[in-house]
């Protein structure tokens, strides 16, 4: 069983950058794909980005792709999300997730953060 902490939110003006952490305690982090997935006020959480076990593979929403960059270090068993060029409906709760599967349905990920807080001011 792996423990995750998000970190690294904030309150940012549009077209601002912020990068994200989700650290790992209690488990093999390099066992398990992680990602990154999202939930603004009254709409449902939706997938924003995907990382294989070694990093080689990666996935994107189409609403984030070529402004965010997903990334990991198995060492410091930490999980990135780096994100550029912010709008406005980036505003958000950001949560990491573990998952056996590179995959984007939230369902088929086993373990969640507490989420972080993106806000973006346009």
């Amino acid at each position: 069983q792996v423990q995750l902490v998000e970190s690294g939110g904030g309150l940012v003006q549009a077209e601002a950058s912020l990068r994200l952490s989700c650290a790992a305690s209690g488990g093999t982090f390099s066992k398990y794909t992680m990602g990154w997935f999202r939930q603004a006020p009254g709409k449902e959480r939706e997938f924003v980005a995907t990382i294989s076990r070694t990093g080689g593979s990666t996935d994107y929403a189409d609403s984030v792709k070529g402004r965010f960059t997903i990334s990991r270090d198995n060492v410091k068993k930490t999980l990135y999300l780096q994100m550029n060029s912010l709008k406005a409906e980036d505003t958000a709760a950001y949560y990491c997730a573990a998952s056996g599967k590179l995959v984007r349905a939230a369902y088929e990920y086993d373990y969640w953060g507490q989420g972080t807080q993106v806000t973006v001011s346009s």
